[in-house]
């Protein structure tokens, strides 16, 4: 992590957790096990070292430097906002006041199952935005919910694949699950989902399901007619097979460090999915995440053949702490580490 990037996620956070009651932040803060995932994955992105070429022969803009495509979508940075759930904690606008900053930056937006926020209000800020899936013990519910996703104008599905347990968190931090949460505006859970959607199922319909298979990708696909991107692959031979079995695209992902302690980071686990990605197809794109805090970081990730990155607990500390400015202050803090490295280092991606 770069001095510049560290003392500004340092500040926003510091700004925020003031802000907010200590289970918010402590929720945000958590990671799974003693926290080891989570602090190595920092430390491999971090120490994540780039070669750089010379005598390149053209001077290219800054704008066409960091610019890139996910699925089609033209964006300004591959840098990305991660779906991030209890954004409502942060802001009362939650991701519609994010949504705000990711449009101004040429960026784009995941928006989390649990949102509080009308699929509308996220559209209209103008963001390209992809919907994070949870598949529900009750499919039907999952059905309803990327129906309205993909009427409201998201633009990808991203299904998640990596919540099969909770795990314990770090010593310190006082984490509570949303469901357990006071009532209050701060609770958001599975609010594009109504009463009357709810009915009289049996309890735990809209609770994960635990059993998810490879034929979901085609499913969500068939019945949306959108792309598919699998969150939270690290296994070479896992990320192979969404790609075969119709995935458009794989983010390496920890979930931030969230679920299993002793996990390989998504840095080192990186350069074996890409690889396994392409073994299939080239044209399934691969993102990551869980750690990704400098421009140097985005650079090497894209010299391992990512498409681009998501970030995530920085950009929800800003939410909290500035609004909209705080989220751009982090995509545009990390988008120009990036460009400068790219001067120096020329077109790395792979």
């Amino acid at each position: 992590m770069s001095t510049t990037t560290t003392a500004l996620f340092a500040e926003l956070e510091a700004q925020a957790r003031p802000l907010l009651p200590a289970h918010v932040a402590g929720y945000v803060a958590a990671t799974a096990g003693a926290g080891q995932c989570h602090a190595e994955g920092l430390r491999d992105w971090a120490a994540a070292r780039l070669v750089p070429r010379v005598l390149q022969g053209r001077e290219v803009p800054d704008a066409e430097l960091a610019a890139t495509t996910v699925l089609g979508t033209p964006l300004r940075t591959p840098v990305l906002v991660a779906p991030m759930a209890q954004q409502v904690a942060a802001h009362p606008r939650g991701e519609a006041e994010t949504a705000r900053a990711v449009a101004a930056a040429g960026s784009l937006l995941g928006v989390s199952t649990n949102t509080a926020v009308p699929f509308d209000a996220v559209q209209a800020a103008g963001a390209p935005w992809w919907y994070q899936v949870y598949v529900l013990r009750d499919r039907s519910l999952t059905g309803l919910l990327v129906d309205r996703a993909a009427a409201a104008g998201a633009t990808a599905l991203v299904l998640t694949v990596d919540t099969t347990a909770l795990t314990d968190v770090r010593p310190g931090e006082q984490s509570i699950e949303p469901t357990a949460w006071p009532q209050g505006p701060g609770r958001a859970r599975l609010t594009a989902l109504t009463s009357a959607d709810l009915g009289d199922r049996e309890a735990g319909a809209a609770s994960p399901a635990f059993d998810v298979g490879l034929d979901t990708i085609g499913w969500l696909a068939e019945r949306t007619g959108l792309p598919v991107v699998v969150k939270g692959v690290l296994h070479p031979d896992d990320a192979r097979a969404c790609a075969q079995a119709g995935a458009a695209g794989v983010v390496v992902s920890t979930h931030g460090g969230r679920r299993l302690g002793e996990s390989v980071t998504s840095a080192a686990a990186l350069p074996g999915v890409v690889a396994a990605v392409r073994s299939v197809s080239d044209e399934v794109e691969v993102y990551a995440d869980s750690g990704v805090r400098s421009g140097a970081a985005v650079a090497w990730a894209l010299a391992q053949g990512a498409r681009a990155v998501f970030v995530g607990r920085p950009a929800w500390w800003g939410l909290a702490a500035r609004g909209a400015d705080g989220v751009a202050a982090v995509l545009d803090a990390v988008t120009s580490e990036l460009v400068t490295v790219l001067r120096q280092c020329g077109d790395v991606r792979a």
